[in-house]
């Protein structure tokens, strides 16, 4: 595979269904899995397309990166989950940040870590970054009329250090020093562009990821809950959670 970038194919992703418990099945061609992880092309979906109601944050810094999300999982306007965990490892130092249907992500995120994992085994080495944020553009791309899912994918590996990925709905993938995604994030936009310094240390990305979830939290309906992070880097993974008056609520205030 040399620098190897994997592909997922219709066999990986029969996989997905095995893998979660869900019983898959598969007719005209088309690959169903549970309550709709995958819909083919030739089902019928639901007219009520599911939207990214959360907020996801990832920033690079000098030797890592930061992460971060809310905790809120929405079904319509009733709340389902107040602390679901929305950073989710493929790999020992690569992290996704989910937004979208939870199926969908959780699906695509589990088919990826399974690709991952022989891919590292193969090269006897681990896996790059760019390599895990491509096995999810490819799979966003080809199922893109299917599938909801806005993706962070941000991580760690000996090649390019830190590094943070965007796979919006649709499957385009850029990397950028952040990325924010999901429905809060279109409140926080502004506090972003006027507070974002690049060369920023790993506590000033932690304060800077913490603070502007904290402001979408108190504008979108949809996110809510504690603030989870993570911090990665060449020595691991430090995981922390936000929650009460530990919220840095900045200017806003805490809803009322």
């Amino acid at each position: 595979m040399g620098h190897g970038v994997v592909s997922l194919g219709r066999e990986e992703l029969l996989w997905v269904g095995e893998f979660c418990g869900k019983g898959v099945s598969v007719g005209r061609g088309v690959v169903s899995a549970g309550q709709g992880l995958l819909w083919g092309r030739d089902s019928q979906r639901s007219p009520s397309l599911p939207s990214p109601q959360t907020t996801i944050m990832a920033v690079e810094f000098d030797g890592g990166v930061v992460i971060g999300a809310d905790s809120r999982t929405t079904t319509g306007s009733y709340v389902a989950n107040r602390v679901t965990d929305k950073l989710t490892p493929v790999h020992d130092r690569i992290f996704c940040c989910r937004s979208g249907s939870a199926a969908d992500t959780q699906a695509v995120a589990d088919a990826v870590a399974y690709q991952l994992a022989f891919h590292s085994v193969e090269l006897e080495e681990p896996p790059r970054v760019r390599t895990a944020a491509r096995l999810f553009q490819q799979s966003c791309y080809r199922y893109r009329e299917e599938l909801s899912a806005g993706i962070i994918v941000a991580g760690w590996d000996p090649r390019r250090g830190g590094q943070v990925y965007m796979v919006p709905m649709g499957g385009l993938l850029l990397r950028q020093p952040f990325a924010v995604g999901g429905s809060g994030s279109s409140y926080i936009y502004g506090f972003l562009d006027a507070t974002f310094r690049s060369g920023m240390s790993r506590s000033q990305c932690q304060e800077f990821v913490a603070r502007a979830l904290a402001l979408a939290m108190v504008r979108d309906g949809s996110s809510g809950g504690v603030i989870r992070l993570a911090a990665i880097t060449e020595e691991g993974v430090e995981r922390t959670v936000l929650a009460g008056s530990d919220l840095p609520w900045g200017d806003g205030g805490p809803p009322v």
